[in-house]
């Protein structure tokens, strides 16, 4: 599990390293170009449900902390999904990784 860390909060968001390998794309894409967002992930039942959201801006500082050391093949089909959801009202929010039979159902 890799860790989100977002300034100099306490919390860290617990992550598995894939899905933040592609948030970290997502984010990073958003964030170099100036576009600031609102990011939500629920808590899961385990944390007591519930959701947070954090408005993610470039001059605050943002880790990515893996626990791999192996970078995993990237899928541009759930990336490209990830920044319509960033760029939209509802901001970034976690989703699942379509799979390849979902890219041939989305054109």
């Amino acid at each position: 599990m890799g860790r989100l860390i977002y300034n100099s909060s306490h919390r860290e968001l617990e992550i598995d390293d894939r899905t933040l390998a592609h948030l970290r794309v997502a984010i990073l894409n958003k964030l170099r170009r100036s576009e600031s967002f609102a990011f939500t992930w629920e808590h899961g039942v385990e944390n007591g449900s519930g959701r947070t959201t954090m408005w993610l801006h470039e001059s605050i500082p943002l880790q990515f902390v893996f626990s791999g050391n192996r970078t995993p093949k990237l899928n541009r089909l759930w990336i490209e999904q990830l920044l319509l959801q960033a760029n939209s009202t509802g901001g970034l929010q976690w989703t699942p990784e379509p799979t390849e039979s979902d890219e041939f159902t989305a054109e």
